[in-house]
C-alpha cells in the first residue's frame, strides 16, 4: 500500500459491481420495443450546441468624488438654521459622536473574536512558484482554458454510489450544478465558469467480463441522454475512461463519436489502468505512463483536425505519485489542454500536500481539484481552494 494511502478511494465491491453490470447489460444500445422508422417520418436533428458559460456581475463602481461633492444631512441643515439657539445643532453633533464611539467599540470586539488564521503546513517554496505557469503552445481560438474554468458534476446516473451525477434527481443535480458553478464565478469574476457534466463512460469491473478486459462500457443511450442534458444548457461533457485491462487505442475507438462533438472532452483515470494481470477492486493500484497520455492526445488532435473543432480538454487523474509515470514526459499541442486533476480524499491538509507533491512539483499544463461530498471532512470551501498556487482551473465534486 502506498504510503499516502489516505487518498486512495475505496472501489466498489464486488456485489455492487455485478448488479451494476446486470442493469446495464439489459439496456442496450437501443429501447427495447421501438419501433422501425418509416419512410414517412422525418428525423429531428438535435439542437446545436450553444456555449452558455456563467459570469458573476462585476461590482458596480461608486463615484465617491460626486458622493463627496453632494451636502450630507441637507435637511438637519436647513432645520438646524431655523433654531435661533443652536441647540438642535449641538444636539445632533452629540448624537453623532455617541453612535460613532458605540460602533467603533462593537467593530473592536467582533474583530478580537475573529479566530487566528491557520498557518498553511505546506508552504508554496520560491523554486514550485517558479515552474508556474508552465510555458506551452500559444492558446487557439475557442481554448477554454485557462480563460474559463469548469465546474463538473462526476458520476454515473445509473449509481448512487459512483458520485453525485447519479446520486441523485437529475433536475436537482443539474440545478445545484449551476448553483455551484455560479458560486465559483461570483468568487473569480475574472473567469467564466462552464458546468459540465463528468461521465464515468467505461467503469472498471472485478470481473473480466466476456472481453476479459475487466471494464465496462456504457451503452449508447446511457451516454447520449446525458449528452443530451449538456447539449440543450450549453455546458460540458466529460467521458471519463477506466480502463481496466483494456487499451487507450481500443476504449476511445468506441467514444470518437462522441468526442467530434464541440462540448464533449476527455478523462483518463490511471487509478484503474490495470496492469501485469492486476485486477479492479483488489488492493493493487493502476498506473498509466506518459506514453499512454500522449497516444490520448494524439488520438484527440486528429478528432479537432477532421471535424474543425476547438481544442479539447483532456483531465488526467491523479493523487500518488505512481500512478501517473514519466508524467514530465507529456507532450503538450495547442488542440489538447491538459489538466491534472488532484483525485485525493481526505482533510484539507491532506489535500494541500497531495496538491503540491504530486501535481505542483511536477508540473504538466493546467491543474484540477476534485472535491468529496461525503468522503472530505471538513470538504474546503471554493474560497479555501482559491487560496492555493496554481489556481485549479478544473473544478469536479464526487
Amino acid at each position: 500500500m502506498h504510503r499516502f494511502s489516505p487518498f486512495v478511494r475505496p472501489l466498489k465491491s464486488g456485489t455492487a459491481i455485478v448488479l451494476i453490470s446486470i442493469v446495464l447489460l439489459g439496456c442496450g444500445n437501443s429501447p427495447l420495443g421501438a419501433k422501425a422508422q418509416t419512410p414517412e417520418q422525418t428525423t429531428v436533428a438535435p439542437p446545436r450546441w450553444t456555449p452558455r458559460p456563467i459570469q458573476a456581475p462585476r461590482p458596480v463602481a461608486v463615484d465617491t468624488a460626486a458622493r463627496d461633492s453632494v451636502p450630507a444631512n441637507s435637511a438637519g441643515v436647513d432645520s438646524v438654521a431655523n433654531d435661533s439657539t443652536g441647540a438642535k445643532a449641538a444636539k445632533l453633533d452629540t448624537a453623532r459622536a455617541d453612535t460613532a464611539k458605540r460602533d467603533t467599540t462593537k467593530l473592536v470586539k467582533s474583530h478580537a473574536a475573529l479566530p487566528k488564521p491557520r498557518k498553511n503546513p505546506f508552504p508554496l517554496t520560491a523554486r514550485d512558484s517558479a515552474r508556474w505557469p508552465v510555458p506551452g503552445p500559444p492558446e487557439l481560438p475557442g481554448s477554454i482554458l485557462p480563460s474559463h474554468r469548469v465546474v463538473a458534476f462526476y458520476g454515473n446516473p445509473l449509481s448512487k454510489r459512483m458520485g453525485i451525477l447519479g446520486e441523485i434527481e437529475t433536475e436537482e443535480m443539474l440545478r445545484r450544478l449551476e448553483e455551484t458553478a455560479t458560486e465559483w464565478a461570483r468568487l473569480d469574476p475574472d473567469r467564466k465558469v462552464f458546468p459540465a457534466l463528468h461521465l464515468i463512460a467505461t467503469v472498471a469491473q472485478g470481473y473480466p467480463g466476456p472481453a476479459r478486459k475487466y471494464r465496462l462500457q456504457m451503452p449508447d443511450t446511457l451516454i447520449e441522454k446525458v449528452a443530451g442534458w449538456a447539449e440543450q444548457k450549453g455546458w460540458l461533457l466529460f467521458l471519463d475512461v477506466q480502463l481496466g485491462a483494456s487499451t487507450i487505442d481500443r476504449e476511445l475507438s468506441h467514444l470518437v463519436k462522441y468526442l467530434s462533438r464541440p462540448y464533449v472532452h476527455l478523462a483518463l483515470d490511471p487509478e484503474f489502468a490495470m496492469k501485469d494481470g492486476k485486477v479492479p477492486g483488489t488492493d493493487w493500484m493502476g498506473r498509466m505512463d506518459a506514453v499512454e497520455v500522449n497516444h490520448a492526445i494524439d488520438v484527440l488532435t486528429r478528432v479537432v483536425d477532421e471535424y474543425q473543432l476547438p481544442p479539447k480538454v483532456l483531465v488526467v487523474h491523479r493523487f500518488t505519485r505512481n500512478m501517473l509515470t514519466n508524467a514530465r514526459n507529456i507532450k503538450l499541442d495547442p488542440r489538447v489542454q491538459v489538466v491534472i486533476n488532484m483525485d485525493g480524499w481526505g482533510p484539507p491538509a491532506s489535500k494541500r500536500a497531495a496538491y503540491k507533491w504530486f501535481v505542483v512539483q511536477i508540473p504538466v499544463q493546467y491543474t484540477g481539484w476534485k472535491l468529496f461530498f461525503k468522503n472530505d471532512k471538513p470538504m474546503m470551501t471554493p474560497e479555501e481552494v482559491l487560496e492555493v498556487y496554481p489556481k485549479p482551473v478544473y473544478i469536479q465534486y464526487q
